[in-house]
């Protein structure tokens, strides 16, 4: 089985084609045939951020293009489809009515079915097709909407365990970038600058850590970063070294406290053998945050999965696997799907604010 992989949430503009098969053994194994993706950077970057009416224009430019690169890449063409998966939350507006729009238009051109597809869902299933992991596991999701820790029971099954209360992980990131007049994106602009840092010269807070509940708090660390940035001010490169290497270990300190707690949450509701963390979302691209979370998993018992790099970041290829998981065991979505700016994994938890929902009562 083939399907087509449209993601247009952000700032890139992606096309994927993925085929599951069977081996001799029974196994269900995924390739993925084509992952073109097409980066907005810089577009945004002298903006510092992305620009939502910027992101749509150039979906809507580059989308027809990259999709029929997809399937040339592939050696396929819309015969041999038999589904399409299209991002359609959480993300930006006018870029989800972009891909979703172009999923319909060729579902309703070609009578192949199509998915609407929870993007979030494409990080939380990206293990199944790159290790084959059986349910259930442990996600960590860290992105720069997004840091929740979610039970994954089953496709369209999640249970969130921990989420952050203010700000996400990866923006954390992002504003500490800013901040320091680092490049864009943020994120490997931080990791890199801390490479060349003094990770203890700054004492920065570790938030909730006598606290018994596991969620995340990172809106005291970006204020501690920005009173330390102002008191060096000029800032020297050492500075700005020294201040991402502390931000960074704090960062660390506090994924490694709560993992802790996660585990011993995971395991007492679940007994089998084999036991994973799949981090994923754009921060889990970290090398740092990878390597301390390995060495976790090696302590507990558990082993690590983490995606390649370039299926951390937003892509289609996970969107297309996702739509996989989901064919023959749910029915297409219909010409009625909208957008979701706001899209949940679990829908049935008591909302927080960076779940995936607006707020306490959303």
């Amino acid at each position: 089985m083939q399907v087509l992989g449209i993601e247009t949430s952000c700032d890139e503009t992606a096309a994927a084609v993925v085929e599951k098969a069977v081996d001799l053994a029974g196994i269900e194994t995924g390739e993925i045939l084509s992952n073109i993706i097409y980066s907005q950077t810089s577009e945004h970057e002298v903006f510092g951020g992305v620009v939502p009416e910027i992101a749509a224009r150039s979906h809507l430019q580059k989308l027809d293009g990259i999709i029929n690169k997809a399937l040339a890449e592939a050696n396929t063409n819309f015969a041999n489809i038999d589904a399409i998966a299209v991002t359609a939350g959480p993300g930006l507006i006018g870029g989800l009515l972009t891909g979703l729009m172009t999923a319909k238009a060729i579902s309703a051109s070609t009578g192949i079915p199509f998915y609407a597809i929870n993007h979030l869902e494409g990080h939380a299933l990206t293990a199944r097709l790159t290790d084959n992991i059986k349910f259930p596991y442990l996600l960590l999701l860290v992105s720069g909407g997004h840091s929740q820790f979610v039970e994954v029971k089953d496709v369209n099954e999640y249970k969130r365990l921990a989420t952050t209360i203010d700000d996400a992980l990866g923006e954390a990131f992002d504003k500490t970038a800013k901040l320091l007049s680092l490049d864009y994106p943020g994120g490997p602009s931080v990791e890199k600058a801390a490479l060349a840092g003094d990770p203890k010269r700054f004492d920065f807070p570790r938030p909730l850590p006598a606290r018994t509940e596991t969620n995340f708090s990172f809106s005291g660390l970006k204020t501690a970063v920005r009173l330390a940035a102002n008191k060096c001010a000029p800032l020297t490169q050492t500075d700005i070294a020294d201040i991402c290497a502390s931000f960074q270990e704090a960062i660390i300190d506090v994924l490694k406290n709560r993992t802790h707690k996660m585990f011993d949450l995971f395991e007492s509701a679940n007994t089998q053998k084999d036991k994973h963390l799949v981090i994923a979302g754009g921060v889990a691209a970290n090398k740092q945050i990878r390597s301390a979370l390995e060495s976790l998993c090696q302590e507990r018992g558990w082993k690590l999965i983490a995606p390649p790099m370039n299926l951390c970041t937003d892509n289609a290829a996970m969107i297309a696997w996702a739509g996989l998981e989901r064919l023959g065991k749910f029915e297409p979505s219909n010409m009625s799907a909208s957008p979701r700016s706001r899209w949940p994994l679990d829908e049935v938890s008591v909302g927080v604010i960076g779940s995936g929902k607006r707020g306490a009562k959303a």
